[in-house]
């Protein structure tokens, strides 16, 4: 037989082709694998950075950011080293999350190597909530069955983005007169959402929380000790709790307002040791949650769903008030509350990153408005100067504009907007 020794040459081409292909495959196969992560992988992991995002440029939510708005945000969050948002409702009428989901899928096919992850709120309220009518808080409203299903449908159609679905938002504290509920609706949604995982309508690897004030899941008030508080406890897969002592500097003061030992400190050491006081706030509610979870004999993570510092205020932390609210103060307070989550193993969800002025409309320098890292100028306030000095937005922008600092820079101009804290012996002057 005569032996054709080009279409040996060829075959044995085709088969080292076909091997390398095959290989490769294998290959891309243990990246996509290597790259895959769950919410146990991320939550207390100081390399997955979260935050709170709404991309609301706006003064009502009726205007809906586009998506290649958010990506313009999400390309910023990005670059500061943020890879885990939380959002907080699937409203049909508002398709924010939605949005961003679509906008992360995108982002992700443009560059396999972006990655960032959702932590999906689901919006619960009681019957009547937001209405002329009697608000019943012992019933809920009849809208929050087809929000979960929304989450579900979501976290379902982007299971590589979705990492955890957090069943309301504040909605079981007292002081959140307009919608709150009792513990047993949250509950309810809660057991109804793990009943689909071991279904397997839902990842597994899908956690699921309620996102609360501290006092919620039992750090303060001993009245929300409950059957029913305890049985969500022991039903979520973490505790998500909100931490705010800039709020509490109005509301509780004790720890912020000066001592008399204080006195004799400079300007800059009372505001260092206001916000020392601050932190130590923060980290103890943390704490009072951690305990009163191991009394009932549990023992699963706690991270900070919520917390952050405003920067104005024309109301209860300005001038006339706590004088809490500053560029300077909420710097220092972002900084203090990274350094100790991060060496803690602890996620915080750190509200929020860019200021967003729907949530005060009719009061432009209200707090509420002003809770962003980054403005709606797309300025870089105070907490991220460093960031700007390092390049790190270089060729990123928000809505055209370029990432630069407030005050153009300039430290002195910043300085001369920051408040001492009141102290317990008497007048203090403007810094």
């Amino acid at each position: 037989m005569k032996i054709n020794i080009k279409r040996i040459c060829l075959l044995t081409s085709l088969i080292a082709v076909l091997g390398c292909a095959n290989k490769g495959k294998k290959q891309t196969e243990k990246v996509i694998e290597e790259k895959h992560v769950t919410a146990a992988d991320i939550l207390g992991n100081p390399d997955y950075q979260a935050i709170s995002y709404g991309g609301y440029r706006e003064k009502s939510r009726d205007s809906q950011p586009s998506i290649p708005q958010l990506k313009d945000d999400l390309k910023i969050l990005s670059a500061m080293n943020i890879k885990v948002i939380r959002t907080y409702n699937v409203q049909e009428e508002h398709p924010h999350a939605s949005n961003i989901l679509e906008a992360i899928r995108q982002l992700k096919n443009e560059d396999s190597g972006f990655e960032m992850y959702v932590m999906l709120g689901a919006w619960i309220d009681c019957k009547n909530a937001w209405t002329d009518n009697p608000i019943d808080h012992d019933i809920e409203s009849k809208n929050n069955a087809a929000e979960i299903d929304r989450a579900v449908a979501l976290a379902n159609k982007y299971p590589e983005i979705v990492k955890i679905i957090a069943v309301g938002n504040e909605a079981m504290v007292r002081w959140a007169t307009s919608y709150f509920v009792r513990p047993n609706v949250i509950l309810k949604w809660v057991n109804h959402l793990q009943e689909l995982k071991e279904l397997g309508k839902l990842s597994k690897d899908l956690w699921i929380t309620s996102s609360d004030d501290f006092s919620s899941w039992g750090g303060g008030d001993p009245s929300y000790h409950t059957p029913d508080l305890e049985a969500l406890i022991r039903a979520v897969d973490y505790i998500s709790m909100h931490t705010y002592p800039m709020h509490n500097s109005h509301y509780n003061p004790a720890f912020w307002v000066a001592p008399k030992n204080e006195e004799h400190f400079s300007e800059q050491d009372k505001i260092e040791s206001a916000m020392l006081r601050a932190r130590d706030f923060a980290v103890n509610q943390y704490h009072e949650v951690c305990n009163y979870m191991k009394t009932l004999g549990v023992n699963k993570p706690v991270h900070i769903g919520e917390t952050g510092w405003a920067t104005i205020s024309n109301g209860h932390y300005g001038l006339s008030g706590s004088r809490a609210a500053d560029e300077f103060k909420s710097s220092r307070y972002y900084q203090l509350m990274r350094e100790w989550s991060n060496k803690e193993s602890v996620s915080c969800f750190y509200f929020e990153a860019f200021d967003e002025q729907w949530k005060d409309a009719e009061n432009v320098l209200g707090s509420e408005n002003h809770f962003g890292l980054i403005n709606l100028k797309g300025e870089a306030k105070y907490a991220l100067w460093n960031l700007v000095d390092k390049g790190t937005f270089n060729g990123l922008t928000r809505d055209g504009q370029q990432i630069k600092k407030t005050y153009s820079g300039d430290k002195e101009a910043l300085l001369k907007d920051v408040l001492v804290p009141p102290s317990e012996y008497g007048l203090v002057t403007q810094h």
